[in-house]
């Protein structure tokens, strides 16, 4: 059996983040990288629908330590692919990739002081052993999307996709397009699928907060002018970190203000002429669900060709060629996207055993973002609902560094949270309303409401608390 200090689950934006900082501030440790799927990449790779881009800057997306070398500041996914790809070879880190290795359980043994590491392969399963297990495995399930169940689906003549799953032999030109849902892939799939479709319907149910913004970032643009690329990049990083935390806290604090700042911004967009509401008015305040960037309004520009149109209603029934509406509405249609969510998942759905006793990850609370109270020499890089994901789980991997390297120099075998506090308030752990976090919000671990409990949306806070704070604080307990 092969072991491994440290055992990185996912090779991903966090798995080769994980990679880096482990070789870089740890190097005396051997690590593997196990990754279910044949390539790196994670989303970056499993998206392959049209228009596929981030919904994050990529001064704040891209790696601390791999300025992003491109113009767009809302980059397609090919490109992103690509960067993280040439990350992991730059650093040689791909070299320690074990793909098709997809972890299904893992097992600590406190008498051994290791998980026991079981992975499903092509062949049957492996098990692989390590001193500490760092997951980056995201937050949502690969192999199946959220579907709900619509009446009347199997009358549909035409095709229906799912963009998680969007077959590369899809020709939609010509034909009329529905894309079912208002979050950031069908608010992506509209423009970019407009360009070759005779027509593209946004069906939504209830609307989404949208923002457009500058598809180049000309501050980072003028700095990389100016000042050596790192440096440039470091400025525009914490430029647009300081920025969208100034915007975030805004909506919070002022949502009535928040809400007709951004609806005039929809306004100047989509003309005089146009319906702003309902079809872009949520009913809820801003960032009570995450809101969607467009990059040069590209949707408003589609909607006022006349290529793309919004639709706010409920669905009565499929139909033969179509969708009919509880307003009695029917929207024809020859191609119908459901582009209605995620579902999430947590430890990448793997079974996690303490001692033979099995964990409930919803029984847990969060530490630090970053750690499970209970669980024995386990990190968990989770991003930001409300930034870039690579903020947040960048922190975590470093903070999982300072840990080992804290084990190792006192001689400890071993590190859990401890949680005492019976009188904690327990709180979900993201707080969005947005669906499928609702849907989801069963299998997270808790949160509390303070420190270090707490999972706070904050990457300032986050970054002096897990880059320079105390490490053996009281609460996270270490052995020998």
């Amino acid at each position: 059996m092969d072991h491994f200090d440290v055992i990185v689950v996912g090779a991903g934006l966090s798995g080769i983040a994980a990679g880096y900082h482990l070789q870089t501030a740890c190097p005396d440790r051997s690590y593997a990288i196990l990754e279910g799927r044949d390539a790196i990449g994670g989303t970056w790779d499993l998206f392959r629908y049209p228009g596929v881009r981030s919904d994050s800057d990529m001064y704040t997306l891209g790696y601390t330590f791999q300025p992003w070398p491109g113009d767009r500041a809302l980059a397609d996914g090919p490109s992103i692919l690509q960067y993280v790809r040439d990350t992991a070879r730059t650093h040689g880190i791909d070299d320690h990739i074990r793909f098709g290795h997809k972890v299904v359980r893992a097992a600590w043994s406190s008498a051994e002081a290791r998980w026991l590491v079981t992975c499903a392969r092509a062949d049957g399963e492996v098990t692989l052993s390590c001193s500490f297990l760092l997951m980056c495995a995201g937050y949502y399930r690969y192999d199946r999307g959220h579907a709900p169940s619509f009446a009347g689906r199997d009358r549909f003549r035409g095709t229906i996709v799912h963009p998680q799953f969007w077959p590369e032999d899809l020709d939609y030109r010509g034909k009329r397009v529905v894309v079912i849902g208002s979050g950031a892939t069908a608010v992506t799939l509209v423009p970019a699928m407009a360009e070759r479709a005779a027509h593209v319907t946004m069906l939504q149910r209830s609307p989404t907060y949208i923002v457009s913004r500058p598809g180049v970032d000309r501050a980072a643009a003028a700095l990389r002018r100016r000042l050596p690329m790192r440096t440039a990049y470091a400025a525009t990083r914490w430029k647009n970190v300081i920025l969208g935390s100034a915007f975030y806290n805004f909506c919070r604090r002022f949502p009535r203000q928040a809400r007709k700042l951004i609806l005039a911004g929809v306004r100047k967009e989509v003309g005089p002429t146009a319906v702003v509401e309902p079809h872009f008015a949520p009913s809820y305040a801003p960032w009570d669900q995450r809101l969607c960037l467009v990059p040069d309004g590209d949707l408003f520009k589609a909607i006022r060709s006349g290529k793309a149109d919004v639709v706010t209603d409920t669905i009565r029934t499929f139909t033969e060629d179509g969708i009919e509406l509880s307003s009695g509405t029917v929207v024809p249609a020859d191609v119908i996207v459901t582009a209605t969510g995620l579902e999430l998942q947590f430890l990448g759905g793997m079974t996690v055993e303490v001692d033979g006793r099995a964990i409930d990850p919803a029984a847990s609370w969060n530490y630090k973002g970053a750690m499970l109270s209970g669980v024995p020499n386990l990190a968990v890089a989770l991003g930001y609902t409300n930034a870039s994901w690579t903020l947040k789980a960048e922190l975590a991997c470093q903070y999982a560094c300072r840990v080992l390297n804290h084990m190792g120099r006192g001689g400890f075998r071993t590190c859990v949270p401890v949680q005492g506090n019976p009188d904690l308030p327990a709180e979900p752990l993201l707080d969005l309303q947005s669906g499928y976090v609702q849907r989801a919000a069963a299998l997270m671990p808790r949160q509390g409401d303070r420190a270090p409990w707490r999972l706070y949306q904050n990457y300032p806070r986050d970054l002096v608390a897990l880059r320079h704070g105390e490490v053996d604080d009281g609460v996270l307990q270490f052995t020998r």
